[in-house]
């Protein structure tokens, strides 16, 4: 028997918020999928380069410019936009670019996420503006995007696949994470109730939750003693997640292998948390 070949992904149109980071989740789903045969198109929030981590300074590192010439190393079409994905109005702007500069629009991945900060807190001590900070573009992001883009599916009448990227977060619910948490269960909601809606019209969409993933987003945790303590505490496989163990679990959603998956929700994370 042949070994499995995921199919109906060249020539796809995929859009991938959030990213731009170098070491993320965001970048290794854009090039996967380009290497897959899809023309991508990528946003960011265009970060100051005085905001970049030392690695990405030490690289030369150019946010999302340098992950679409990465995608046009590899033979495929590269949009790369700058966009907020909480702003309804930058939404519709980015359906507009997309279809305007590749035709058509067949995959979406939402991996856009507010960063690790000061909403780390309890409940009784979170700020509201932290709080909806957190809101506005984990889930009002997921929320517009999903909303834009699926109306643009319909309309092409030929289906199309949605990925949102969650968190086991929105299935622990910890403490100090309220904000968070929140968001990425409301994900959950969002995902199956679409799913749900779109799927007589062939457009599927899923969620991903991954676990500790080694990206800059854990650079609040050291590399070295801490980080091995936490991944050995944590998780039963004993190494933290990679983007690309993110980006290939969206590659097999989105492809013909993959056809008949909608509305769930799959956690990717070592066993962090087994049955959820």
């Amino acid at each position: 028997m042949a070994a499995l070949e995921l199919t109906g992904l060249d020539g796809k149109v995929a859009v991938v918020t959030g990213a731009g980071r170098m070491r993320s989740i965001g970048r290794p789903i854009a090039v996967e999928l380009a290497r897959a045969g899809c023309d991508i198109v990528l946003t960011g929030t265009g970060r100051s380069p005085d905001r970049y981590p030392d690695d990405e300074k030490a690289a030369g590192w150019r946010d999302i410019e340098s992950v679409a010439d990465e995608v046009r190393a590899l033979g495929r079409r590269a949009v790369a936009v700058v966009s907020d994905v909480a702003d309804a109005a930058a939404v519709e702007e980015l359906v507009a670019t997309t279809v305007e500069q590749l035709g058509r629009v067949d995959i979406v991945v939402n991996n856009a996420g507010a960063a690790r900060g000061a909403d780390r807190v309890r409940v009784v001590d979170l700020d509201p503006a932290e709080w909806h900070k957190v809101i506005d573009v984990n889930l009002n992001g997921t929320f517009l995007m999903s909303r834009a883009f699926g109306r643009a599916m319909l309309d092409q009448g030929d289906g199309g696949s949605i990925v949102n990227i969650s968190s086991v977060a929105g299935k622990i619910m910890g403490p100090t994470t309220a904000a968070y948490s929140a968001s990425k269960a409301a994900i959950h909601a969002l995902t199956c109730a679409m799913a749900t809606e779109l799927g007589p019209e062939a457009v599927r969409v899923n969620a991903i939750c991954p676990g500790i993933i080694d990206t800059y987003r854990m650079d609040d945790v050291p590399r070295g003693d801490a980080w091995n303590k936490l991944v050995e505490r944590n998780i039963p496989l004993r190494r933290a997640g990679s983007g690309d163990d993110i980006a290939w679990m969206v590659l097999y959603l989105c492809s013909d292998q993959g056809s008949w998956i909608t509305g769930q929700l799959y956690t990717v994370d070592g066993g962090m948390v087994p049955g959820r």
